[in-house]
């Protein structure tokens, strides 16, 4: 071990209050020293050009969801109870807490036929939102030292399905009318660029992060005929916008998409993020790790420093490899988020030195 490692709440260490994940409490975290930038290690990291260090999304990443900087409908994730709220395009939804999330309410359906969609969807203008003054109010607060990632929200497919009430009749539309559904996602793309474009007016966004799943844990919902005809050209029209801004791109896809990874690797994301137990993560990186990074959270099995430590080398051991990670350790409890934070920071660097043989 090159690095000793800081003890808990150590008083030579200075220290920084951390967010909990979808809470509105905070916990200490060692402030550590760095020999370069954390926005320069983190670009080293997306690009794969030899990083120091594993980015921490603890430490190292301010995340934002799109509707603080917009005035946008959008779940409150630090609330546990059921409630209702709608989005911007007039969704009516529901906060399930027992699913962790958001589902479209009970018998929503904004469009019917996939075939008036020019007639009835009607795209938020954004001139009716105050953009300017939200992302100023945010800039006042924002430590500007760390990577700003700014979550977009619904990608192409999922603004499909929310629109159409639901998987089974948006799947239906994309099989019967095509050439409908390219069209309308078309159009929302070129509406999401101009949401990007009034957010980088106003806020120095380093990463966004994409949401569009396109699978159960047992396979994709559409086929890659559906994939090149009527997703791919849409989908890759946003991310080399996204990318032409010299902004970090990340892919949130939930199921198992091992299919479209050769796609996902022509549309050009920096990063996704996929569900560990519907895909073999570990194999992808050795595959396709050249071309794509991946976030991964590592799960330790319990709150003590023996279990924190192996889940976060297990992390490093096998995608830290070249560059093209970043991490998130899932702890709840304060000594193992100060143990994660530490360990993640201190055996990444240990491993990237061995491994450019310093």
């Amino acid at each position: 071990m090159k690095y000793e490692r800081p003890m808990y709440l150590d008083e030579r260490v200075k220290t920084a209050e951390s967010k909990i994940r979808f809470n509105k409490s905070a916990v200490k975290v060692p402030v550590l020293e760095r020999p370069i930038s954390i926005r320069e290690n983190f670009i080293r990291a997306y690009k794969r050009q030899n990083p120091l260090w594993v980015p921490d999304s603890r430490t190292d990443i301010t995340g934002v969801m799109i509707a603080v900087l917009t005035g946008a409908g959008e779940a409150d994730w630090s609330r546990k109870d059921r409630y209702d709220w709608q989005d911007w395009f007039g969704v009516q939804w529901t906060f399930v807490p027992e699913a962790g999330g958001p589902m479209l309410k009970p018998g929503t359906q904004y469009l019917d036929d996939i075939l008036n969609w020019e007639k009835k969807v009607k795209f938020p203008d954004l001139n009716d939102y105050d953009i300017e003054g939200l992302c100023k109010k945010f800039m006042e607060t924002y430590d500007r030292e760390k990577i700003l990632h700014v979550n977009i929200g619904l990608g192409c497919t999922e603004r499909l399905v929310a629109l159409l009430g639901g998987y089974t009749e948006a799947m239906v539309a994309m099989a019967l009318e095509p050439d409908a559904v390219r069209d309308f996602l078309n159009a929302f793309a070129d509406f999401e660029i101009k949401v990007v474009d009034k957010l980088l007016q106003h806020v120095p966004v380093d990463m966004m992060t994409y949401n569009d799943d396109w699978g159960t844990e047992r396979d994709t919902f559409f086929s890659e005929k559906m994939m090149e005809e009527i997703v791919f050209e849409p989908t890759k029209k946003l991310f080399g916008h996204i990318k032409s801004k010299d902004v970090c791109l990340e892919h949130h896809c939930c199921g198992n998409i091992k299919r479209f990874l050769p796609y996902m690797l022509q549309l050009g994301a920096d990063f996704i993020q996929i569900q560990a137990r519907a895909n073999d993560i570990r194999a992808y990186k050795k595959k396709w790790g050249d071309g794509i990074g991946f976030n991964i959270n590592a799960m330790p099995t319990a709150s003590d420093s023996e279990s924190v430590i192996k889940s976060v080398r297990d992390m490093v051991d096998n995608y830290a490899s070249g560059g093209g990670v970043y991490g998130t350790v899932f702890a709840a409890e304060p000594e193992a988020i100060w143990t994660a934070t530490t360990e993640l920071y201190y055996y990444s660097r240990e491993f990237y030195e061995a491994e450019q043989g310093q």
